[in-house]
């Protein structure tokens, strides 16, 4: 089934609750490695600290991955569209920027988010986060690997 045609399903039924705690996951276009590339994990990473410093989430833990983004996050404001809308649009504009491809589509269309439910236990979630890259083989020891960061580490 084509992405682009199934992405608007992906909005359907989405909440936005204001200070709940949400997993987001979302894919460079083609599931390119764009994020192999280490200035381009921190422009990344960049645009993630400016949906921060802007009040629209608070960052609990993430890890960018050679071709996706796992973010484990509390939304402050807005709506979690709105949200990734800014992340998207901000980390594009920088790393294709520094491609040479200003305007082309860094991201898939939309988004997977998962709600954290009360009681549920958040730092297990961010665990699971931050050991991506273990399970992907891309490192022996979470520290190894660069692109991550949780608020209790």
């Amino acid at each position: 089934m084509n992405v682009l045609a199934t992405s608007h399903r992906l909005r359907t039924g989405r909440h936005s609750d204001i200070g709940r705690a949400y997993l987001l996951t979302t894919v460079a276009r083609e599931r390119q490695t764009v994020f192999a590339h280490f200035p381009h994990a921190r422009m990344a990473i960049s645009a993630l600290h400016d949906c921060d410093a802007a009040g629209l989430s608070f960052t609990l833990a993430f890890v960018l991955m050679p071709d996706h983004l796992r973010w484990l996050v509390q939304l402050q404001c807005g709506t979690l569209s709105g949200l990734m809308q800014r992340f998207k649009s901000r980390s594009a504009a920088a790393i294709n920027h520094c491609r040479g491809m200003a305007g082309k589509s860094l991201w898939q269309p939309g988004f997977h988010d998962h709600a954290l439910r009360d009681g549920q236990n958040i730092r297990a979630v961010a665990r699971y986060v931050i050991a991506n890259p273990l399970r992907a083989g891309l490192a022996e020891r979470v520290g190894d690997y660069p692109h991550w960061d949780a608020v209790w580490m």
